[in-house]
């Protein structure tokens, strides 16, 4: 059985560790569909989780070791695999959000959609899936 494969942006990654149904959503479907993110969505999520999780009174620590656990699921990506790309990706992004060229870059590196629930990926030319419905890609 042949993989699918799906992009992570930042955003999925914060959404993994404050609550349960994305997830649920990457642990259910780990077997069958490769998760990867570029390396600076870790980053960034390492980044707005201490101040996400200390307004919500939640334990800064046992949350980024669930961030940490996910990185042998959702493959962090480095810098060099997905460079090629950057011009085209920042050609496709930078009007909305130049600052997410490194997931797009990993999509087109790849060949295989985002998930997010940033609107500045829609009309980049690569399959977008929100939380939502990202089951629909993830199960057919």
């Amino acid at each position: 059985m042949s993989h699918k494969a799906i992009v992570l942006d930042a955003n999925i990654l914060i959404r993994a560790v404050l609550g349960s149904r994305v997830r649920e959503l990457i642990l259910e479907h780990a077997e069958v569909v490769k998760f990867f993110a570029p390396d600076v969505a870790y980053l960034d999520a390492r980044k707005y989780l201490p101040a996400l999780l200390t307004k919500r009174g939640v334990d800064t620590v046992p949350a980024l070791v669930v961030l940490d656990a996910l990185e042998s699921i959702v493959q962090p990506l480095e810098l060099e695999l997905y460079a090629g790309f950057q011009q085209q990706a920042l050609q496709r992004i930078a009007v909305r959000d130049a600052d997410d060229w490194p997931v797009l870059a990993c999509a087109m590196t790849i060949g295989c959609p985002i998930w997010t629930q940033d609107a500045d990926f829609f009309g980049t030319g690569i399959a977008t899936w929100t939380t939502d419905r990202v089951a629909l890609y993830l199960t057919n």
